[in-house]
């Protein structure tokens, strides 16, 4: 089980990264801050994925290599979010 503190880290990064992927996408507007968290913790994921697909090395831990992959998935999942909105 994750310590607390883990996970006030956890929640401070996603939320960061949420907030500045909302800004390069456009959705600032339209997103408060638990929706930041949610799509920054979710991009963390998908980055994660996709660096180990890719093979560009792991993100773990925190640091700016992790910070940056949660930045480019959340991005991209916000950019998945924004196609599904404008077919429907």
């Amino acid at each position: 089980m994750p310590d607390i503190s883990n996970i006030i880290v956890w929640l401070i990064l996603g939320g960061v990264s949420g907030w500045i992927a909302s800004m390069i996408t456009g959705n600032n507007e339209r997103m408060g801050m638990g929706w930041n968290i949610v799509v920054g913790i979710v991009g963390a994921f998908v980055g994660g994925w996709l660096v180990g697909i890719f093979g560009w090395g792991p993100a773990t831990g925190l640091n700016i290599w992790s910070f940056i992959v949660s930045i480019v998935g959340a991005v991209i999942l916000l950019g998945i979010v924004n196609l599904v909105r404008r077919k429907s």
